[in-house]
């Protein structure tokens, strides 16, 4: 055998040893894109962040005088039946479902998720299309919020759907994240409607698209190939990753 092919195999061996222990870092939960060609990217991706980081580590947070213009971009005022309705008196009735693996369903308004102890956070927004902004946000941790709701031991994932018709799902590293906001408030005001109001989704360690906007319920579950299209969001149903991890 010669010595390039015994360097191409060293190094195949190596990849796929590097590759196992990647995999096994996630812990039986995997991205629903896993075992495509095209989701190659994606699992490594999500395989590395699990592997290198730290479960708790922060998304670098910033002081008040650098936050930044923040445009407001994709659905601005969903044309939804619903929310409109919710919008025109003032979000006084609007909800936030809290279902699926727990066992105390919530249903919960604005006031009562100012209830809960708020973080507030001057975040960095990462957009996939290249531009950044920066803002502070103001909510209660999504840890909080499960915690209340008493998760169940079987449930790997957390679903959100929202009123302009978006929805994803993240694993409980990134939901248990003591940055991952239901965020009810931006730069010391109430969250704008152009922005999410009256709730949006934080989610300071991924990319712009994974931070959803107008939330309308929140399901915890234990696998995503039954949910809607089984690939995790509906972003990913269009070739972006299920996994956007900065």
């Amino acid at each position: 055998m010669s010595d390039a092919v015994s360097r191409r195999a060293l190094l195949a061996a190596g990849a796929a040893a590097v590759g196992s222990s990647m995999l096994s870092a996630c812990r039986g939960v995997l991205p629903p894109t896993y075992g495509s060609l095209l989701g190659l990217g994606d699992t490594m991706t999500f395989a590395a962040h699990r592997l290198f980081l730290p479960r708790r580590a922060l998304a670098p947070e910033f002081e008040r005088r650098q936050i930044t213009p923040f445009p407001a971009i994709n659905t601005v005022d969903p044309e939804h039946e619903t929310y409109r309705r919710y919008r025109a008196g003032g979000f006084a009735d609007w909800r936030l479902p809290v279902t699926g693996l727990v066992d105390r369903p919530l249903s919960l308004s604005v006031a009562d998720l100012k209830a809960f102890p708020a973080r507030t956070q001057v975040t960095q927004h990462h957009c996939e299309r290249g531009w950044t902004a920066i803002a502070e946000w103001t909510g209660v941790a999504l840890s909080r919020v499960l915690e209340a709701a008493r998760m169940r031991p079987e449930a790997r994932y957390v679903v959100m759907h929202c009123y302009d018709r978006l929805w994803d799902s993240y694993d409980l590293i990134d939901a248990l994240h003591p940055q991952t906001l239901l965020a009810y408030g931006m730069n010391g005001s109430d969250l704008p409607v152009p922005h999410g109001g009256p709730v949006r989704l934080r989610v300071e360690r991924q990319l712009g698209y994974k931070n959803l906007k107008f939330l309308a319920r929140l399901t915890v579950v234990d696998r995503l190939d039954t949910v809607d299209n089984g690939k995790g969001s509906l972003a990913a149903a269009y070739g972006y990753s299920w996994y956007a991890g900065i």
